[in-house]
Parts: C-alpha cells; structure tokens; sequence
C-alpha cells in the first residue's frame, strides 16, 4: 500500500482538533520510511493530538492526513484495526498488563492480531526479547521489572508486528537519566534498522546526542526547526 520511496505520514494543510477546539491549524508534515522525527512543545500545545490523529482516534478537522497508507480523513472504522498494527505504540506509562508476566504480555498482543500458530508466536517473542535484551525476563511480572525494564518490554511490544512506524510519547518522561538514555539507544538502534519513529519529548537533551527532525508546537501551529531550540520548550 505504501512504499520506502513515499511517506508513511503526510499532513496537508491539517487542523488537528483537541477535544471540542482545535489545537493546531494548517499542519504540513511530511515523514518518510526510516526518519527520526521529534515533535516538542509545552503542554496542551496540540503534540498528543496530532498522535491521536495519526492512530485514527481523533479525525483531521481541514485538510488531509495520511499514515502507512491510510487516508485518515476518510478511513473506515474496520479498517482502523489495520491501521494500528502497521504502527507501534509506545506509551510514557508503560500500560502492561499488571496480572500477566512478560511472555503474556506479548503473547496477548500477538493473538489478538491474528497470529495463530504457537510455534511462530513463542518465536516472535523470543525474537523481540533478545532485540530488546530483555531474554531472561521472559516470565517476570510487570512489578518484578524496574521501570527501564518496563519500557524495553512495552518497546518489544510495539514491534512485535514489524511496524514501519513507531510513535513514542514521552517514553523516557518517567525514567532516570541515564536509564532515558538506554530506551533512546534502543530506539534509535530499531530506527536503523528502517523504521520510522516519531517522538514526542520534553527533553531537549536527546537533540545533539540523537539527531532528528524537529517540530515544535506552539501558539496553535506546529512547524519544522531548521535547528534544535535551546530552550523554551
């Protein structure tokens, strides 16, 4: 449906709404197969609204959006399963299952989009375990993990289904420094690999050490910078 030459996000002239108002006018955002891309900007300055458009839980007001092949304006509501497998999620809390262990965790993931055979899916989890160096947790529960640890499972998590995109909010906003900069090495290690990730963060830390394209929402627009901000986010 979409291929490593077109974009797997395309914002035309979009106004994202938030709720009952619309949070950012006129988006052109264009993010192709394998970029890195951040969107910064202080809270409720439209950064989750535009992931909410992106996964189709929220539709564009004006204008156009398309994400991994989809026209999200005009998607259909059984298409909208398909939608979200074809991209990862990876949330700032985490959001595992707190009454199974980790090998369920995934397994549950799995077989609820249509995996079957239970000899591919113990090898699918095997697989993105040892991507995420996370092969001797396998049968932990969530609360036996440290928080660092969560999120390397919630990231083996969003690339059970190979996605060509992975949207990250805030996925080291409740971890320590030097555990923030594990996740963003593993991060960018799956982004070389050809996937495309789109960030929101916080922290203006990662830009020099993990560059990527910039967007920086604000005052109801939401543009690229030709540089990372100092400061001010």
């Amino acid at each position: 449906m979409d291929n490593s030459s077109s974009p797997i996000i395309s914002f035309r002239k979009a106004d994202i709404a938030g709720g009952d108002a619309i949070v950012v006018y006129g988006l052109d955002m264009e993010i192709l197969v394998g970029e890195f891309v951040y969107i910064v900007g202080k809270v409720g300055t439209g950064k989750t609204s535009i992931i909410r458009t992106l996964i189709a839980e929220s539709l564009p007001v004006n204008g156009s959006c398309r994400c991994c092949g989809y026209d999200i304006g005009t998607i259909r509501s059984r298409d909208i399963p398909m939608l979200r497998r074809r991209i990862g999620v990876v949330f700032q809390d985490f959001q595992l299952l707190m009454d199974r262990d980790v090998h369920d965790n995934l397994a549950f993931v799995l077989e609820a989009t249509g995996w079957e055979d239970p000899i591919l899916i113990e090898r699918r989890i095997e697989e993105v375990l040892q991507a995420v160096g996370m092969t001797t947790k396998e049968h932990r529960m969530p609360h036996q993990l440290s928080g660092g640890e969560q999120q390397r499972i919630a990231i083996a998590r969003a690339i059970l289904n190979s996605p060509r995109l992975i949207i990250a909010d805030e996925p080291t906003g409740n971890l320590d420094p030097e555990t923030a900069d594990g996740i963003m090495k593993l991060l960018k290690k799956i982004n070389s690999e050809g996937t495309a990730i789109v960030m929101v963060t916080h922290s203006r830390d990662f830009f020099a050490r993990y560059p990527g394209r910039i967007f920086l929402c604000e005052n109801e627009k939401c543009r690229e910078l030709a540089e990372a901000p100092a400061k001010g986010l």
